[in-house]
């Protein structure tokens, strides 16, 4: 199956057109026209090759939504013209304990990513979203609600369940206070979920230039990083804080603000080691943990919450020609909140 998209070809070239080979469609696979793909952080980091192991020519993109042009003969799930999404990987083993949990993200044999990966059986590299259409087997296709509209709902894939993942695990809701750090693409995703969980939200964010986005989401209080006074006033004050920033950030001061019993859960990723110091942690019985997006149950239900809620990503929407320029605007932070790819412009 010809496909068109966007590849980087090596760690320091602008992405450009590419044209390439999705594997023939089998019988539990689904065949989705991609119309619209989110801009992941994370798909710069391995386009620049800046966490090793990129391999190229790269198809970025894990924030997939459009419809279904086709289903193999086996598929029960799925059918023509339904509203569809493909998040951060499209297999596992299926066999271990995390995968027969409905963890395939902490797949034991290592999950299949969407991009920048191998074929389970080894025959190609796996190519992403920014493109044409993608091939996907059916359990790992998640179904995006009718009243979301598909461009908004496009990096809920990825963005939707990195926040929501971790809030539902620490149990956030009403009588919980709960600390975004950071109001970028997960961020303010991070402030509407917790809100529409009944959650107590503040945003701790380096300057107060959002402050007014932050409460519109539902926030209930805002804070500057930037300004000393805001650690000592904070402190000791949030059951859960939930880091998204990829930017140094020092977690001892952050592990100060948390109560007794509270956890600091990190979904950004720094490209340094972060030193933290062990009286951050014992002396509130704090605990430091990290998450990595969600399964595909867990990513259904985050899209049936969304749309239960009526939540989107706030989003710029751009043509693939101008993918080079949002790379750039992402890394300057430069961006309301989340860019996403009109496929329909790929040349």
């Amino acid at each position: 199956m010809e496909v068109k998209g966007i590849a980087a070809f090596d760690s320091k070239s602008a992405l450009g057109p590419y044209q390439f080979k999705r594997r023939a469609p089998r019988p539990d696979d689904v065949v989705i026209d991609i119309k619209f793909c989110g801009i992941c952080h994370s798909d710069i980091h391995q386009a620049r090759d800046e966490w090793g192991g990129s391999k190229f020519p790269m198809v970025p993109g894990h924030e997939i939504a459009g419809l279904v042009s086709a289903v193999g003969s086996n598929v029960k799930k799925f059918k023509t013209g339904d509203r569809v999404g493909v998040g951060c990987f499209v297999d596992s083993c299926r066999t271990c304990p995390s995968c027969e949990a409905g963890l395939e993200q902490y797949c034991d044999m290592g999950m299949t990513g969407t991009y920048n990966s191998v074929e389970r059986d080894g025959s190609q590299a796996t190519q992403g979203g920014y493109s044409t259409k993608i091939v996907v087997q059916e359990d790992y296709v998640l179904r995006i609600p009718e009243n979301l509209p598909l461009d908004a709902a496009a990096p809920l894939l990825c963005a939707g369940i990195t926040l929501y993942s971790p809030l539902a695990h620490w149990k956030a809701g009403p009588g919980k206070k709960v600390a975004i750090v950071g109001m970028g693409g997960l961020g303010h995703m991070g402030v509407k979920i917790a809100s529409a969980m009944g959650a107590h939200v503040t945003v701790l964010s380096h300057s107060t230039r959002k402050m007014e986005d932050a409460k519109a989401f539902g926030a209930k209080e805002f804070y500057a990083t930037s300004n000393p006074d805001t650690f000592k006033q904070l402190r000791g004050k949030f059951d859960l804080i939930i880091n998204t920033v990829s930017v140094g950030v020092d977690w001892n001061q952050l592990l100060g603000l948390l109560r007794l019993d509270g956890s600091l859960v990190v979904v950004g990723i720094p490209e340094e080691a972060v030193p933290v110091g062990a009286f951050s942690l014992i002396g509130g019985r704090r605990s430091l943990a990290g998450s990595l997006i969600g399964g595909i149950r867990e990513t259904q239900e985050m899209l049936d919450f969304c749309g239960k809620h009526g939540i989107v990503c706030e989003i710029e929407k751009i043509s693939a020609s101008d993918v080079n320029k949002a790379y750039e605007r992402v890394v300057k932070s430069d961006v309301r909140y989340r860019f996403v790819i009109d496929t329909a412009t790929i040349a």
